[in-house]
């Protein structure tokens, strides 16, 4: 079969600025784009092994991280490189830990990406130095405002507790609040969210950045 490069992204314009790139760069190289991490091994049984991999850090259901030990043992002669869009230095750390050739960042201009994968082809690792990774960490929480929730502003600011692990007992010191209101407030954020528990409310609002309202100057 002939030499191929696989392409994992979920996101299709860039999986498809990745190959197209790849094309015109490698005209010699064949491109297979998979957007989910179970099409890898079908693609890999028909078509072999691939001459590099370049995998999403971050897809629908997480990290692949777990990804990049399977290809090396089911195909350790492929080079594996993982690009991501993510400045959080520890990105780069646990991508080298977890056996990968290279660290792409998605913010490379063409011609640094062009030298990585000409590295990557070559045998050679490739994982971007200090621009991208000496930023400040960006989050990946979604900001999300109390009234965007159904919630008052004062059931935001208890909740804001609740997400900081505070206990019914340490909210109420905190506002004046006797405990039961603090417990009446806490029933009707639950049925807001939809939850039973806090520490389910606690796992919907994963990926979500409660952010409270400024609190206005008095007036002069």
């Amino acid at each position: 079969m002939p030499p191929y490069a696989l392409i994992l992204d979920d996101h299709p314009l860039v999986a498809r600025g990745v190959a197209e790139f790849l094309r015109s760069r490698l005209p010699h190289l064949e491109v297979a784009v998979a957007a989910h991490a179970d099409e890898l091994e079908p693609l890999i049984e028909a078509r072999g092994a691939p001459a590099i991999a370049l995998i999403d850090f971050w897809l629908a259901d997480g990290a692949t991280l777990h990804l990049i030990a399977h290809l090396r043992t089911r195909c350790p002669a492929t080079a594996v490189a993982v690009m991501s869009g993510d400045d959080d230095p520890a990105v780069i750390d646990q991508v080298r830990a977890a056996g990968a050739h290279g660290f792409i960042h998605k913010q490379e201009p063409p011609e640094t990406f062009a030298q990585a994968i000409e590295a990557l082809m070559g045998g050679l690792a490739w994982f971007t130095p200090g621009t991208h990774a000496q930023r400040p960490a960006r989050s990946r929480e979604l900001p999300v405002t109390p009234a965007e929730l159904g919630l008052s502003a004062r059931q935001g600011e208890i909740l804001a507790l609740v997400l900081q692990g505070l206990p019914n007992k340490r909210i109420a010191q905190q506002y004046a609040l006797s405990e039961s209101t603090v417990k009446e407030h806490m029933t009707a954020i639950l049925q807001r969210l939809g939850a039973r528990t806090r520490v389910e409310a606690i796992t919907r609002l994963r990926g979500r950045l409660l952010v409270l309202p400024q609190p206005q100057p008095p007036p002069p």
